[in-house]
């Protein structure tokens, strides 16, 4: 308290020049028209200007969850996706629902934990047991495929990543429909995997697009790169070609877990199949 009353009366004379200038300004304000609307004018541009700024750190701020609403709707999408793929039909006399078609959902994930500098990359996810998620399950992005549900605790999920000297994912050429098995390259390079067992006699170009072929956990369509390199002999009647991968393992962010919902039915009928033989 003392501090503050020698600092008073130590700049006094200024204080005293503050307080009566800003008397004698709202007062010119208060009785002149045109001064009052000036100052009203830039008020309101001062104001306008700092809720400008004030908003733009808002939004700044809330971009974290801007992107994971996009990435839900963008699980939606994907879902509603297979409603078109399949139109409705009557099959035996009874009428099936398109709805009666969705056979996978998506779980988004936020990646806490990656690696792509080692022989065998693996990536955690946030989203557990408690969220559905088990072993086994697809990894997707936006753009491509990421890898396999290995482990499973309640809240976190580890992945093998597609870059993985034991991940094999079936996937299939956009021209011929040709497929074969795509593998991690062979020099550790995070943006190339080899497409190998392709029948030599299939005609395959630079450039041409590489999708999921369905026949592993992985929805057909996915997208998973471009051809960059082809008629690598791969051994006997088969080719290898090198791809180019469409997911940007370095930046990983965000991914879907794909859940199909038929998988248990499936791998009982092929369970039964095989013990039949």
């Amino acid at each position: 308290m003392k501090n503050l009353w020698l600092i008073l009366n130590k700049y006094n004379a200024f204080f005293f020049f503050v307080i009566f200038f800003g008397y004698a300004v709202y007062l010119v304000v208060q009785n002149n028209s045109f001064q009052r609307a000036s100052a009203v004018n830039s008020s309101n541009e001062f104001i306008g200007s700092a809720y400008a700024r004030i908003n733009a750190w808002q939004s700044y701020l809330n971009l974290r969850e801007v992107n994971t609403q996009l990435a839900e709707e963008n699980a939606g999408l994907r879902e509603r996706l297979q409603l078109l793929a399949a139109p409705d039909s009557i099959v035996g006399g009874a009428v099936t629902d398109s709805m009666g078609n969705i056979r996978y959902r998506y779980v988004v994930a936020k990646v806490t934990n990656n690696s792509i500098h080692q022989k065998n990359n693996y990536i955690t996810l946030d989203k557990g047991r408690k969220h559905g998620v088990k072993k086994g399950m697809g990894v997707i992005t936006s753009n491509g495929i990421v890898g396999i549900v290995l482990n499973v605790s309640e809240h976190f999920a580890t992945v093998q990543s597609l870059l993985h000297s034991e991940t094999r994912v079936s996937a299939a050429l956009e021209d011929s429909g040709a497929f074969g098995s795509l593998m991690w390259g062979d020099n550790y390079d995070a943006q190339l995997g080899i497409l190998k067992d392709i029948p030599n006699h299939v005609k395959v170009r630079e450039g041409e697009r590489v999708f999921t072929s369905g026949f592993s956990l992985f929805p057909q369509g996915i997208p998973v790169g471009n051809v960059i390199q082809t008629g690598i002999a791969g051994g006997d009647s088969f080719l290898d070609i090198r791809v180019k991968l469409s997911t940007q393992f370095h930046n990983l962010k965000q991914v879907y877990i794909v859940v199909d919902i038929l998988t248990d039915e499936k791998e009982m009928l092929e369970s039964q199949s095989e013990n039949d033989g």
